[in-house]
């Protein structure tokens, strides 16, 4: 198409968006003017073709509001697990029964099969008070918030005895007292999906928060 054509084209589109009364005044046309199926079969009239962009249009709305749907229903149902999780923590007591509830939400609620805890606040003869390094705890206190991605042979990673080797994605959730951080949440899955560099970490971080909150009270 030429130039020269082209321009014609624009002309005659921009007389038809500021004279929508021309289709009012030459109905005819509507049912005349033949205009290429969008699935490529041949020519249908412009009124149909009208009917079928309508159509699609409807659909991708229809498909839009079942993704939102589905989103919303998914963040509900993670609510109702970090509420349950917060429920059960501020009723646990001691402290190796807190930390116990906390491992086992994370499994059993929200599907990680591996998760554990490790404090560099107080003592005892928990697991949770074994020896880290500090390199280990400089990494906690650095992150702005929750870590995901691949396990890329963290320390972190042996809290999970012999199933470490079997891990192969990781979240770190730093265990904070106003912005001190006292400890290390890890969760750990053999699937590489499960957690990944780009995933959001709000329900994390709630979690983070919660059972920081309740170790607090026991330490």
């Amino acid at each position: 198409m030429s130039e020269t054509e082209t321009l014609r084209a624009d002309d005659v589109a921009q007389y038809l968006e500021q004279h929508p009364e021309f289709f009012i005044e030459h109905s005819q046309l509507l049912t005349r003017i033949q205009v290429p199926h969008p699935r490529g079969t041949g020519a249908i009239p412009l009124s149909e073709r009208q009917v079928l962009s309508l159509r699609e249009q409807n659909r991708a709305l229809e498909n839009k509001l079942a993704e939102l749907i589905q989103f919303g229903e998914e963040n509900d149902d993670i609510s109702q697990r970090v509420h349950r999780l917060a429920v059960d923590l501020m009723a646990g007591s001691p402290l190796s029964a807190l930390i116990e509830c906390c491992c086992r939400a994370v499994r059993d609620d929200f599907g990680v099969p591996h998760a554990a805890v490790r404090l560099w606040r107080g003592s005892g003869e928990s697991e949770a008070f074994a020896e880290t390094s500090e390199e280990l705890r400089n990494f906690a206190a650095a992150l702005p918030r929750p870590f995901c991605g691949p396990n890329d042979n963290f320390e972190a990673v042996a809290w999970f005895g012999e199933a470490a080797a079997l891990v192969r994605s990781v979240a770190f959730i730093p265990l904070r007292d106003a912005g001190e951080t006292i400890g290390l949440l890890a969760m750990g899955s053999e699937d590489p999906e499960r957690f990944y560099a780009d995933m959001g970490t709000l329900y994390l971080e709630r979690i983070g928060e919660l059972v920081s909150a309740a170790l607090l009270r026991e330490l």
